[in-house]
């Protein structure tokens, strides 16, 4: 709390200075730095005035014992708080406070998979509105019967790539195809990527002459006349790397190369931490199958048996409606306690079948 409160004073004395303005970057970079720091020292702030809060009201019981069920009401009132302040704790490394941009890509299950990454993008469409982020498509490939290929959109906001960190991996879908004749059960795969947003802060060195291939093609799907009939698509090529990123949901194509050129910077961006890290180099060093005999980190069955599991937290919930509207963040913060090995106190114990 000490260093924040003075990291947030300088900010603030900065902010009154003549001239913050004039450069826009860097004052919107501390404006938004003062927000997060608000954001994370308003929860602890309210733990403090409860610690007080409870001290009194422990002196009052210990006179007058009618007074415990408020005092229990405050234990249970900071008991969330505290949840709060754990979690923000969790989400500790740098690039955990950016924006992200989230990529979606069927796999295994045919036009069932295709449709099933199409409920997964509503899904975190869904999630950003309900956590007043912005998101939007960065690049979409319609499948030809349903749903899509593949697709990436940005979210934007306050911790959104350390919360979901948890969404990496394939995800498997198991119900009654509703592209099947013979109503069979089918199960399909889809599998999530996530990049940090990264600003003009980080420092990523790129020859885009010579170490970048740009193809242009015309965009594709649902999109207007001038959309599918102009080449505005861009797509860029990291030849050292084999680093590949397309944008083609602008009309425009200096919109759809400037977005491209930020995808890029952030796949290099992750390339680049995951080489510091270990963990996160031995995770994403091979690419996994998204299918049978691939890691699968989370199951959404809709039959017969209806609910949602996390294996690698054991997190369970009983209602895939609600998931697929965007309510993951029992997921979120079960793998963040995961994480760090501590105790999810929202991990469900109830028994579980698994007919997958």
């Amino acid at each position: 709390m000490p260093a924040k409160q003075k990291r947030s004073d300088e900010i603030n004395k900065r902010m009154e200075e003549a001239g913050f303005w004039d450069n826009q970057t860097t004052a919107q970079a501390l404006v938004g730095e003062l927000r997060r720091i608000t954001q994370e020292m308003k929860p602890v702030r309210e733990l403090i005035a409860g610690r007080d809060e409870l001290n009194i009201l422990l002196e009052f019981a210990e006179e007058d014992p009618s007074s415990e069920a408020e005092l229990r009401t405050v234990i249970d009132s900071i008991a969330v708080k505290l949840e709060a302040v754990e979690l923000q704790a969790m989400l500790s490394r740098p690039e955990d406070s950016l924006s992200a941009f989230l990529s979606i890509q069927a796999g295994e299950g045919g036009t069932d998979a295709s449709d099933w990454a199409s409920m997964m993008l509503r899904m975190y469409q869904r999630w950003a509105e309900d956590h007043g982020f912005k998101s939007e498509i960065a690049d979409i490939s319609e499948a030809e019967e349903a749903g899509i290929r593949s697709a990436t959109i940005e979210i934007t906001g306050d911790y959104v790539y350390g919360k979901l960190r948890s969404e990496v991996g394939t995800h498997r879908l198991i119900r009654i195809s509703p592209f099947d004749s013979a109503a069979r059960r089918q199960t399909s795969f889809a599998a999530v990527d996530l990049t940090p947003v990264v600003d003009d802060s980080v420092n990523i060195e790129i020859d885009w002459e010579r170490d970048i291939r740009e193809d242009v093609f015309r965009s594709s799907g649902a999109g207007g006349q001038k959309v599918n009939k102009t080449s505005s698509a861009i797509r860029l090529t990291h030849t050292p790397t084999g680093v590949v990123v397309q944008c083609q949901n602008e009309r425009s194509q200096h919109k759809n190369r400037a977005l491209a050129q930020k995808m890029l910077i952030a796949k290099l961006f992750q390339i680049e931490q995951n080489k510091r890290e270990a963990e996160s180099a031995a995770k994403r060093g091979e690419k996994k199958k998204i299918g049978f005999g691939g890691e699968t980190i989370r199951s959404y069955v809709l039959a017969p048996q209806q609910y949602v599991k996390d294996h690698r937290t054991m997190c369970v919930v009983g209602n895939p409606g609600k998931v697929l509207d965007g309510t993951i963040d029992d997921f979120i913060e079960s793998y963040l306690r995961w994480q760090i090995g501590a105790p999810d106190p929202k991990k469900s114990t109830a028994p579980v079948i698994d007919d997958e």
